[in-house]
């Protein structure tokens, strides 16, 4: 079976040491990416550590395909103890920098500890170079990128980032890289902020050789580069209609389904203000959204649907060029779109002003600075949604995506059931209901599916594939590319998913927390169907004699796993 190639990168930064380990039975067993970082992170992170303390520990990781030039590569995955979930989360991104990593010489990076100075880290194929850059508390973004170019000469390609948000422990901020493309859910900025970490750089000539088979990789690349889908030209916004039409877009605050402005804001109205083409690393598909708005000089990269919806219809708002501002304001102060809008939104309901995009923004710089209510807000709509007096529209504290499980309920019983909560790229399972593959209503006998395309993606985020990739690369190409069956890639989705489970189960989470915050037809029957399919016991944990330790003897703290509970 193909795998990464490379190995684990420890950054301890108590004590500013840079160890290399070898994790090649790790990485012969999980392939890389989300899969290596979740089976590292199980073992090493204490069952009960502060998310925001120095004992819990962050992963960047890659698969097999980063070290090639297949199309639907460009990724990379990030691992951590959320601290808006309070579970493990793992999220990914893309851009640039996972060639960048690959020439590093590694696989996977690990930070751990925290720094009484704010730092930059970077890394090469040599060795690692620990910088502290006081001048660069509360920088922007892309003011950290202009540092690094100007003092080591790389590029934002070369670098993860953490805006104000990160450093002021915003529970919903991302690790940027590229300057516009986000690790965005789960707050792992605010976890690189804990440690004072403000940036990694990578750079290096020691790229592993990995054999990809071709045929399918060319197949892929040339697909990717001929097609016409309307989702070259206008990304995830081509479906905003669509979806608004014939299903549910949130509005006002989940106040209402669909939103009566959808056209000014959605696909024709981005692809409007797109000035250029642009892509991921290697990628021929290039459904990359730079916008430019002539009049007021607003540019950026997007918005993406979910940011059409958070800053939006959300906050009903019918301006495309407002989306735009707020989707520039969350890449620079390095926050995610979708809780930052959400959030955002909540606050404007409980004020009677929805609709005023002015406020939202003001709003968002608050956030990211907490600065007067923006630091209650900065605390995520599940911790703040009382003393707002709105609802709380959350699964295990993250904010939902733009898919209403209130109409499409495999999305529902889906948020329900994710260890990480309100992620619609958990299961993808919304994209069968849209597509009339399953019927929207209804979350009876949906579980094996639902358990398939959670385990496909874990996958998927383990070599790394885009998610936008399935019409190109299948299960089928997909298990020919990693040189196994696709059974065999579902049953590692599992045990992924199974260590995620198992991790959050140790932290108290159980049946309790596999629940919505609205009805939908016969969730709590449907639920047990999903536990039965996965194996769990009626109470939604996992037995820990399923769960073989395999990172814990590397060094370090690890979560001591026992076998009775």
């Amino acid at each position: 079976m193909l795998h990464a190639e490379g190995p684990l990168l420890t950054l301890d930064l108590n004590d500013r040491t840079a160890t290399r380990t070898n994790i090649d039975d790790i990485l012969e067993e999980f392939i890389g990416g989300r899969s290596v970082a979740t089976a590292l992170a199980h073992d090493r992170i204490p069952f009960d550590a502060d998310p925001f303390g120095p004992e819990n520990r962050a992963y960047l990781s890659i698969g097999p395909f980063q070290s090639s030039t297949t199309s639907f590569t460009g990724r990379m995955s990030m691992t951590s103890l959320s601290p808006l979930t309070d579970g493990l989360v793992s999220t990914n991104a893309g851009g640039y920098l996972s060639r960048e990593f690959a020439g590093a010489g590694i696989s996977t990076l690990e930070v751990t500890g925290a720094s009484d100075e704010l730092l930059i880290a970077h890394v090469t194929d040599e060795g690692v170079e620990f910088e502290e850059v006081p001048d660069l508390e509360g920088a922007k973004v892309p003011e950290v990128s202009e540092y690094v170019e100007e003092t080591r000469g790389l590029g934002p390609e070369n670098c993860i980032t953490i805006g104000p948000a990160g450093e002021n422990l915003v529970r919903f901020a991302c690790v940027m890289t590229y300057d516009s493309r986000a690790f965005g859910r789960g707050g792992l900025g605010a976890v690189l902020g804990s440690k004072n970490l403000k940036a990694v750089t990578f750079e290096g000539d020691s790229h592993p050789e990995i054999e990809i088979p071709d045929p399918p990789e060319m197949d892929i690349h040339r697909e990717a580069a001929t097609s016409d889908d309307l989702f070259r030209r206008q990304g995830t916004t081509s479906g905003t209609e669509f979806i608004n039409e014939n299903f549910a877009l949130p509005t006002r605050y989940f106040e209402e389904y669909h939103f009566e402005h959808a056209a000014s804001i959605g696909g024709d109205a981005v692809e409007e203000k797109k000035y250029k083409k642009e892509a991921c690393s290697q990628c021929a598909y290039a459904c990359k959204l730079p916008t430019r708005d002539e009049e007021s000089g607003v540019e950026t990269e997007g918005p993406e649907f979910e940011t059409v919806y958070s800053y939006g219809s959300l906050q009903g708002v019918d301006n495309i060029v407002d989306v735009m501002r707020g989707n520039e304001l969350c890449d620079v102060l390095g926050l995610d779109t979708i809780s930052a809008g959400v959030t955002v939104a909540a606050y404007l309901a409980s004020e009677d002003e929805l609709g005023n995009a002015e406020l939202a923004h003001e709003m968002t710089e608050k956030i990211a600075h907490r600065d007067g209510i923006g630091d209650d807000l900065a605390e995520g709509v599940h911790r703040v949604h009382d003393q707002l007096d709105v609802g709380d529209y959350t699964v295990k504290g993250m904010a939902f995506a733009a898919h209403d499980g209130r109409v499409i309920h495999g999305q529902g019983l889906s948020y329900a059931v994710s260890n990480r909560g309100g992620d619609h790229m958990y299961s993808q399972i919304h994209g069968e209901e849209y597509d009339g593959v399953i019927d929207h209503e209804g979350t009876l006998g949906k579980s094996e599916l639902l358990v398939e395309k959670e385990n496909r993606c874990a996958i998927r985020d383990s070599a790394i594939v885009c998610a936008f990739a399935d019409d190109y690369v299948t299960n089928d190409r997909l298990a020919t590319l990693l040189d196994t069956s696709y059974d065999e890639l579902l049953e590692i989705g599992a045990k992924t998913i199974e260590r995620e489970r198992h991790f959050n189960n140790r932290r108290g989470k159980d049946v309790d927390d596999d629940t919505l915050p609205y009805e939908i037809p016969d969730l709590e029957e449907a639920v047990q169907e999903y536990y039965e399919e996965r194996g769990l016991r009626e109470d939604g944990t996992i037995p820990s004699d399923r769960i073989e330790t395999v990172a814990a003897d590397l060094g370090g703290s690890s979560g001591a796993v026992s076998a009775d509970d």
